[in-house]
């Protein structure tokens, strides 16, 4: 069975799982590798030195090698950032012979205008926040989110008849440059990239499993190093993603400005005596020597003042997208926390009290866990782009095996070697059409008939 590299290459570490699928459904890890980032590789969740982010995954993939006893091929990579953007459109398409059964090319054709109508308005986005009205967007990720004819919610139109067909649609772009750098650092990696996965989608998917209810409306906040992702969900449905441009690395930062230390004394700091509420019990105090190499006292008071202001920032965010879209009676299941972030003391209590939401934190499901440290809420990113990534191994290599036939049936001549199906195909699987091959690489997202009621 084939192996998968789940590669989150993230603003402070770039972390590697690899793994392959088992018997009853989950995932077992082979092995895990981590790598610190050098400041300035990365630029607002985006690769911003190619060939150091390069070393850097280098890093990580060596301890997950030396760990699996075999090199990485397959490779699902995450994408985050300022300019991904996502959102749902809802478009209302109006059909000329309504007596006509729909078929899968006219399916075609509406999604089709439906990315291409997304796309334009994210072009559009994404050169107003850059000052540049020759940017390239690519499409990451879409899918379904609901369906109607004639006013009646439908799972699959294929051979419905009906009048008034409308779509809503989730789709995903980021600017050209950044998918085309992920793809480079994979090229120098020698890695076979499957596909990129927006990482949002990937961290929902490790968090909530396959047993998500189908009444779940809520908010994933995954607080990484450089950026805070968030997803909104709307019983079962993926609504919105979104990001507030400060994370862990911005706490950090703070301390070492505050307390006039190094960088990583105030990691330190963070980590260890850091605390999201300032409590009656904060009344001691740690000796650390500053960058001008006098020693001070640092009151763990003070300590939780700086990472309180930064924090209450970052939930202001969140607070803003909650009341633009008209979501604060409706998250009826709160918000779930995770990454690297999600681990600071207190940080719950906080979240709960800023946003008056339950809070909860998420950690990966479905894993069979045989390397330490995998449940931890850092490592969901990874875990989720690899379940994304079996999920559309299929698709991969069902494609890969029509490619191999169509030489064939166009009565070319076809080596030995490239008409045999690609490893792990099956091969009496029946052709799928394009609604069905669309649903299965959007399945977590596809919301059933009645979820949507």
């Amino acid at each position: 069975m084939s192996t998968i590299l789940g590669l989150d290459i993230g603003t402070e570490f770039v972390k590697a799982v690899l793994a392959k699928p088992t018997k009853n459904g989950n995932l077992e890890i082979l092995g895990v590798g981590k790598a610190r980032q050098v400041e300035g590789n990365m630029h607002a969740g985006a690769v911003a030195d190619i060939p150091a982010v390069v070393n850097v995954c280098e890093e990580a993939l060596v301890q997950v090698e030396e760990q699996a006893g075999e090199r990485a091929n397959l490779t699902i990579v995450g994408i985050a950032g300022e300019l991904i953007k996502g959102n749902t459109t809802t478009v209302n398409y109006t059909r000329k012979n309504p007596n006509r059964p729909i078929t899968e090319s006219e399916m075609e054709e509406i999604i089709h205008k439906v990315q291409q109508k997304s796309g334009e308005v994210a072009k559009k986005t994404v050169a107003l926040e850059t000052d540049n009205d020759n940017v390239e967007v690519r499409l990451i990720n879409s899918a379904i989110v609901s369906l109607t004819i004639d006013g009646y919610k439908i799972s699959n139109p294929i051979g419905f008849k009906g009048s008034d067909v409308v779509i809503q649609f989730y789709t995903a772009f980021a600017p050209l440059i950044h998918v085309a750098a992920i793809e480079k650092v994979c090229a120098e990696l020698n890695l076979d990239l499957l596909t990129v996965a927006v990482e949002p989608f990937a961290v929902c998917r490790a968090c909530l499993g396959n047993d998500i209810s189908s009444s779940f409306s809520g908010i994933v906040m995954d607080i990484g190093g450089g950026t805070t992702d968030i997803a909104v969900y709307q019983k079962k449905v993926l609504k919105t993603t979104s990001y507030v441009p400060f994370g862990g690395n911005a706490v950090t930062n703070d301390i070492k400005n505050a307390c006039h230390i190094i960088e990583r004394q105030a990691e330190t700091l963070k980590i260890k005596y850091g605390s999201a509420l300032n409590l009656s019990e904060y009344s001691k105090k740690i000796a650390v020597v500053n960058a001008f190499g006098n020693a001070r006292e640092i009151s763990f008071a003070d300590l939780a003042n700086i990472i309180n202001a930064r924090l209450d920032e970052i939930l202001g965010g969140i607070a803003c997208l909650i009341e633009k879209y008209g979501l604060r009676d409706s998250l009826t299941a709160g918000i779930v926390i995770t990454g690297g972030g999600a681990k600071l003391n207190n940080i719950i209590r906080l979240i709960k009290f800023r946003l008056g939401m339950d809070v909860r934190l998420g950690q990966v499901r479905n894993v069979d866990v045989n390397a330490s440290g995998l449940n931890d809420s850092e490592y969901t990113a990874s875990v989720g782009l690899l379940i994304k990534g079996f999920e559309y191994l299929e698709t991969y290599l069902a494609g890969q095996s029509r490619a191999a036939e169509e030489p064939k049936k166009s009565g070319q001549e076809v080596k030995e070697e490239d008409s045999k199906p690609a490893a792990g195909a099956s091969k009496e699987k029946k052709k799928e059409g394009f609604f069905a091959r669309l649903k299965k690489i959007a399945t977590d997202f596809l919301a059933d008939p009645e979820d949507n009621a």
